[in-house]
């Protein structure tokens, strides 16, 4: 079965950005694309002036925007296969078991729709943590020029080759997509003097120190997909500090593209500081892609 790209929408202006990206990368991917709005009914509250407080009514509303929306993506995109879903539900469990079908759900940053939006704060971020397909977030005002040949995808890579394999993957399949380079990154830091052990002493000695330990470390990471992925252009970057604060230093990226385990808490999954932070800071579109 071929995996749809998948968009969900909630009226906001941040959630039909994330549907025209979603078309174009359905149309670059050869894949379709599923359109799925999940809300909440309300009996009065929040409405905007001509939306009546009962559920027929907001359903309705809701059909009708679903329906606009689309209308201009198959208008743009006429050979675009195209599905919608209209889910009256939970709207973290309902974008999260869409998420598991699809190659990629791709969200707005923000929403804040007449019937209750699904990104408002810790609710998006809900729907990433408890996400096991990759999740793209697009803000308001993003256009496709800014996937324009020439800006890169930018992705970090961290410890082992094993621990980014899917954000590799998922950057490098991306990039083919687009003919775009991929700029890999790969933070480090000072670490304590007593986690160092004499193996590990010894392999840094060997290698003449920490950043060019950490440059063959990344080599070493970036070996299968360079040749799996022979066409897409590499750029290796090795930079001290944060992780967060080195994938942030690229400004001109096209699409941002972080892994992330989901931390287990007493009130639920939480991801990680270094998508947090990009997520809330990075100005174009981020990928946060699940660990296996």
């Amino acid at each position: 079965m071929t995996r749809p790209i998948t968009a969900g929408i909630d009226g906001s202006q941040e959630s039909l950005a994330a549907l025209a990206w979603a078309a174009r990368e359905a149309v670059r991917r050869d894949r379709p694309l599923r359109v799925v709005h999940a809300w909440r009914f309300q009996p009065h509250e929040g409405l905007e002036a001509g939306i009546t407080g009962d559920a027929d009514s907001q359903a309705q509303w809701v059909h009708t925007a679903v329906t606009e929306a689309v209308g201009t993506v198959t208008e743009r995109h006429p050979d675009l296969e195209v599905t919608t879903d209209v889910v009256e539900g939970p709207v973290v469990d309902t974008l999260a078991a869409a998420a598991a079908g699809a190659e990629v759900l791709v969200l707005g940053s923000r929403g804040h729709g007449p019937i209750v939006g699904f990104l408002l704060g810790s609710v998006g971020q809900q729907v990433i943590a408890e996400a096991t397909r990759p999740v793209v977030l697009v803000r308001a005002g993003e256009q496709p020029s800014a996937e324009a040949a020439g800006r890169e995808i930018v992705v970090g890579q961290q410890g082992e080759p094993e621990d980014s394999a899917d954000a590799l993957r998922f950057a490098f399949e991306t990039a083919a997509a687009r003919g775009a380079t991929v700029r890999v990154v790969r933070a480090w830091t000072l670490p304590p003097v007593f986690a160092y052990s004499p193996g590990s002493l010894k392999l840094l000695d060997e290698a003449g120190g920490l950043e060019p330990y950490e440059k063959r470390a990344l080599a070493a990471a970036m070996r299968p997909w360079r040749e799996r992925f022979p066409d897409v252009p590499v750029e290796e970057h090795v930079e001290m500090g944060s992780a967060g604060q080195v994938l942030l230093s690229w400004p001109e990226a096209q699409l941002m593209v972080v892994g992330r385990r989901a931390h287990r808490t007493a009130v639920g999954a939480r991801i990680g500081s270094v998508a947090h932070g990009v997520l809330h800071h990075a100005d174009c579109p981020v990928a946060v892609v699940p660990h296996a």
